[in-house]
């Protein structure tokens, strides 16, 4: 129902401050422009999930070999402990499990490409035990809200970009970004929990949290021994040597067991396409709504509003000319990347602004995509509180992202 209310909200807010800018501002050009970008951001829709096409079938058919190998199973019941007081809607050591493990892992190591297909095959698992077929579930809200909160140990692109575009240490954003996103996860995770009525205080549940606050001190600290200059070669080496790795263990351990890996490649391959079909319309109703929402103007004003607001209860705005990138990563992970670079390139890759402007690109994940992509692929329609959980996870990440700003470089 929310994304009913939001999706209409985009598009009357974008038609009354295009007619606004207009009639006032005589930018008469304006209703051409949305026009022009309604059309082509349909298209793009159609050609990102045509792209998505390929990494669906790869992807799926790698997760069908790791299934009938195993190593799926296996992982359900080495996290199955946590996430049965996590998902108690899932019964014990269910394959699902393993497959959202797998999700979770590509996107800790920023692996976009293979996160999003584990993440859709996942939630088509969860789909196979949600009684009510058009509503998402607890398990599936939580799933979701987790994925969008966007935790990631290794920001790969962004590390690359700071390079491209000049920077002196393109890797100090990295220790910034990793406790932004932790932030946002733990809000989510606890926000969630609260409506779920997770016990948080349970044994379980404080051993295995407890155990991913030390991994993630122990990668900080690693990593702040490192020399600046090799955080991001070194991060890449091991996040794409985990995942090719995986593959190949996936790979040998089922030959070994002599299944038929090519055959078993394809079964599963076969489902990816079908996945990509059914995103398609989800996909292009959210990215149309966001294209007339930005094209029109109306996120310069709340930026406007935001900075004036600041300033009147007098403190520092420096942080308000990165504020574009916060405000498009809930709608648009291109958009706030381009937000990103823009940033980078007018203000410098190494001023106050431009790195915070990384740390909000990779504080979080794009909220509003993940909604339309991985409920638009099992035909979910009523979120519940997915939406407004996965927000306020966003907008920890981006109240975190500003302190520690604050505290590595102002």
């Amino acid at each position: 129902m929310i994304l009913n209310y939001i999706w209409v909200a985009f598009f009357v807010i974008a038609f009354f401050v295009s007619l606004f800018k207009v009639i006032f501002l005589g930018e008469t050009t304006l209703f051409p422009s949305l026009m022009n970008n309604l059309f082509d951001i349909s298209k793009s829709g159609f050609e990102i999930a045509l792209g998505l096409t390929g990494m669906l079938t790869f992807w799926l058919g790698i997760m069908k070999i790791g299934e009938k190998a195993g190593f799926i199973e296996l992982l359900a019941k080495l996290i199955g402990p946590f996430f049965n007081k996590l998902f108690p809607e899932i019964p014990k050591n269910h394959p699902v499990i393993g497959q959202m493990m797998m999700n979770f892992s590509a996107n800790i190591l920023g692996l976009d490409n293979a996160a999003t297909p584990l993440g859709l095959k996942a939630m088509q698992g969860l789909q196979e035990l949600n009684i009510e077929k058009t509503t998402a579930s607890n398990a599936q809200i939580m799933f979701l809200v987790l994925n969008a909160s966007g935790l990631t140990i290794i920001p790969i692109s962004i590390i690359n970009f700071r390079q491209e575009l000049g920077a002196v240490n393109p890797s100090d954003i990295f220790l910034p970004i990793l406790i932004a996103t932790f932030c946002s996860s733990m809000i989510g995770l606890i926000v969630v929990g609260i409506y779920q009525k997770i016990n948080f205080f349970d044994k379980v549940v404080l051993t295995y949290l407890l155990g991913a606050v030390l991994v993630i001190a122990s990668i900080v600290y690693y990593f702040n021994q490192l020399p600046q200059n090799q955080i991001g070669p070194i991060s890449s080496q091991i996040s794409n040597c985990f995942m090719f790795g995986l593959i190949v263990l996936f790979i040998a351990k089922a030959f070994i067991n002599k299944i038929n890996v090519f055959d078993t490649f394809i079964e599963g391959a076969k489902e990816g396409f079908e996945v990509a079909v059914k995103i398609i319309p989800y996909l292009v109703a959210m990215l149309v709504a966001i294209s007339v929402f930005r094209t029109s103007g109306a996120l310069d004003y709340i930026v406007a509003g935001v900075g004036n607001f600041v300033h009147l209860l007098g403190f520092n705005t420096d942080f308000v000319g990165a504020l574009p990138t916060a405000f498009m990563k809930p709608l648009s992970g291109g958009g706030a990347r381009a937000m990103m670079l823009e940033t980078m390139k007018t203000h410098g890759a190494d001023s106050f602004i431009g790195r915070l402007s990384c740390i909000f690109q990779g504080a979080a994940d794009t909220t509003f995509f993940i909604v339309a992509l991985y409920f638009g692929a099992v035909g979910i329609k009523n979120t519940r509180y997915a939406v407004g959980c996965s927000l306020i996870a966003d907008l920890a990440g981006v109240i975190a992202g500003i302190f520690v700003a604050y505290l590595f470089f102002h």
